[in-house]
């Protein structure tokens, strides 16, 4: 089973579909994802530069059963095609944030911290959340309930 992703044409996903393997192939049995776009374009009235293949098994850059990863990680709607580097990236969270080509994902200029809350003897991780205006980060609220 393959996927594409329907892009639009500032090259935000859309949708993501899968396709027989079939209607990919060529007469050699070898996957071309150009018979894809084609196969996509005519069955879904959408055009065939517009579709995208995408890896299931990739996350991250990082393909989860060993295999070679395949465009930076599976997209979901609003996440954007990067044509240059040919892979598909989240949609960017804050302007100061910074694209990680290694971890596939948006960074910001300084890490979160990590604290936690003692709560009846147990470790509760601190929530935290990120303030663009004053590029810092301010913690959530902290009445945990009792476990």
């Amino acid at each position: 089973m393959a996927h594409y992703a329907k892009l639009s044409e500032d090259n935000e996903v859309l949708t993501v579909l899968t396709l027989a393997d079939k209607d990919e192939q060529n007469e050699a049995g070898e996957t071309v994802e150009s018979l894809g776009q084609a196969y996509l374009e005519k069955h879904n009235n959408w055009p065939a530069h517009l579709w995208k293949k995408c890896s299931y098994n990739t996350i991250n850059g990082e393909h989860l059963l060993g295999g070679t990863p395949f465009r930076g990680t599976y997209p979901a709607k609003g996440f954007i095609w990067d044509s240059e580097n040919e892979m598909f990236k989240p949609k960017k969270p804050y302007a100061s944030w910074v694209f990680n080509s290694s971890s596939h994902n948006w960074e910001p200029p300084i890490e979160s911290p990590e604290t936690t809350t003692t709560i009846d003897g147990r470790e509760i991780p601190d929530f935290y959340e990120w303030d663009e205006i004053n590029q810092t980060w301010i913690k959530g609220p902290t009445d945990y309930p009792s476990l």
